[in-house]
């Protein structure tokens, strides 16, 4: 288990011409990979539930169903494929358009501030070309009072509420229409988006309203919240970080806000990072497991610099192009392969040498992740 030795302070860091809590020494960036895992719970102690995971990492990227899941039987590990389904059907888990305009899964008690406090990000979203050649002349408040005539309590097939649009506003584009409502309003989709071996296309998605759905008002935004909770997740971290993490800019005037709720660290490169001043840290010599992470991680997402899990000599081969994050192997805490299903078999590809040591614990961690993504039995191979 990762040690937690807090680091010492040095007396207030001014940043910006701003004081942020107490500062520390250089943190080396080994320390800095084994702080980052310990927060991302792939070390440690693990989360006990998925909805715990998912409170914890705020939200868990789920574009493709099955990869949100294996994100978080990585920190979960007694984690059952049917699981986050069923917390979905139960209306504890939301999957929703949110971070960055992606589909996120959230908890219901966090959708409550996390849907406002992201609404700036899905507005600059609807003022895209894509979006702005069908929805100008029609005010926000007029598309979003005809979508809520066909949603009513939901959730409602996408295709059915683009026919109603299009046949409202004529001469529009009702899928893009559709697409519009749920970044205008608060939204949920069904539960079967969010179900191991989902198979769907975005028209038969469906949408519910959330106060609807979830039986709850949907709250006021917090960015205060949003620095504090990623921080306890994915810091030490800087402004940029939090910005690319969340799609949301302007935040450095959010994080002056907090006062003395965050320190500075020093990066390995000299950068200054933030912090929470009583939040873990693990020691640099920290022995570390392999570790199966899925398409599209948070743990690869979380930062702009991400450096401290994804060496920069392998980037271009886990995210060859702008809409593709592979799925990763961590060999000493970085990644140092990639790996997908193809039938019942586990095929991982090492982007560097590795030790025998390294192939056998991957075999060994591959074959327990194989187990749970397969139907049958099969093999994990390494190419």
């Amino acid at each position: 288990m990762a040690s937690t030795v807090a680091r010492p302070g040095h007396g207030p860091r001014a940043v910006g011409g701003r004081t942020y809590g107490r500062a520390v020494d250089r943190v080396s960036l080994r320390a800095l990979n084994r702080t980052f895992l310990l927060r991302q719970r792939l070390t440690g102690p693990p989360c006990p539930t998925p909805e715990d995971a998912v409170a914890h990492l705020v939200a868990v990227q789920a574009q493709e169903p099955n990869w949100a899941i294996v994100a978080l039987r990585a920190r979960v590990p007694t984690l059952v494929r049917d699981d986050v389904g069923r917390l979905t059907a139960e209306r504890r888990l939301v999957r929703t358009p949110l971070l960055r305009g992606t589909q996120h899964l959230v908890t219901a008690d966090d959708y409550a501030w996390l849907r406002p406090t992201a609404q700036p990000v899905l507005d600059r979203l609807t003022r895209a070309t894509y979006y702005r050649n069908e929805t100008e002349g029609i005010a926000p408040e007029d598309l979003v009072a005809a979508a809520r005539e066909v949603l009513g309590d939901g959730p409602v097939p996408r295709r059915t509420l683009a026919a109603a649009l299009a046949e409202r506003f004529p001469g529009r584009r009702g899928t893009v229409l559709a697409g519009a409502v749920e970044a205008f309003e608060p939204v949920a989709h069904d539960p079967g988006t969010s179900a191991w071996g989902s198979w769907w296309s975005r028209r038969t998605i469906g949408v519910a309203r959330a106060e609807a759905w979830l039986r709850r008002p949907v709250g006021a935004a917090d960015a205060g919240r949003l620095v504090l909770r990623y921080l306890a997740a994915f810091g030490p971290a800087s402004v940029m970080d939090v910005q690319a993490w969340s799609g949301l800019t302007r935040l450095r005037e959010v994080v002056a806000g907090l006062g003395d709720r965050v320190r500075v660290v020093v990066g390995p490169d000299g950068s200054e990072l933030l912090d929470l001043p009583d939040a873990p840290w693990a020691d640099a010599d920290e022995d570390v497991p392999v570790r199966f992470l899925g398409a599209f991680d948070n743990a690869v997402l979380g930062h702009r610099d991400r450096t401290r899990i994804l060496p920069d000599e392998v980037r271009r081969e886990v995210m060859p192009g702008y809409s593709m994050v592979h799925a990763t192997v961590l060999v000493d805490g970085f990644v140092a392969a990639t790996w997908e299903p193809e039938g019942d078999d586990v095929v991982v590809r090492p982007l560097r040498p590795l030790t025998p040591t390294e192939r056998d614990a991957v075999l060994a961690e591959g074959e327990t992740v194989r187990a749970f993504v397969a139907d049958g039995p099969g093999e994990v191979r390494l190419t």
